[in-house]
């Protein structure tokens, strides 16, 4: 059974991975279309589901940062990932290191007093 910091990590994840991918299909694809081919829509409907991942994102890492009792500077760290192309995706690396950290927790400690 999946403990409660494990959850609060696999969001995340899930979230951010959804937040890059949006993003480079944005950067990638919608804008590229938009300013060669001349056609904006793209760049409308991307942008808007986008936009709904990115504050998404932002709050799941809240949510993170308080459950998991982050410091500072990794809570900076995770909300300036989400305005560098890719670096959600190199996070992402971390967090399932940490997931899997979390998953090998004794049973004994997940269980309520």
């Amino acid at each position: 059974m999946e403990n409660s910091k494990s959850k609060v990590i696999r969001d995340l994840r899930v979230i951010g991975i959804a937040e890059g991918v949006s993003f480079l299909v944005l950067l990638l694809i919608a804008m590229p279309i938009k300013y060669i081919l001349g056609n904006p829509l793209p760049v409308k409907y991307t942008g808007w589901v986008h936009g709904v991942l990115f504050v998404a994102y932002v709050f799941a890492v809240l949510r993170a940062a308080w459950s998991l009792k982050w410091n500072l500077k990794r809570f900076a760290l995770f909300q300036a990932a989400s305005f560098v192309p890719l670096a959600t995706f190199i996070l992402d690396k971390n967090l399932k290191k940490e997931q899997a950290e979390q998953a090998l927790e004794p049973v004994a400690e997940r269980l309520p007093e």
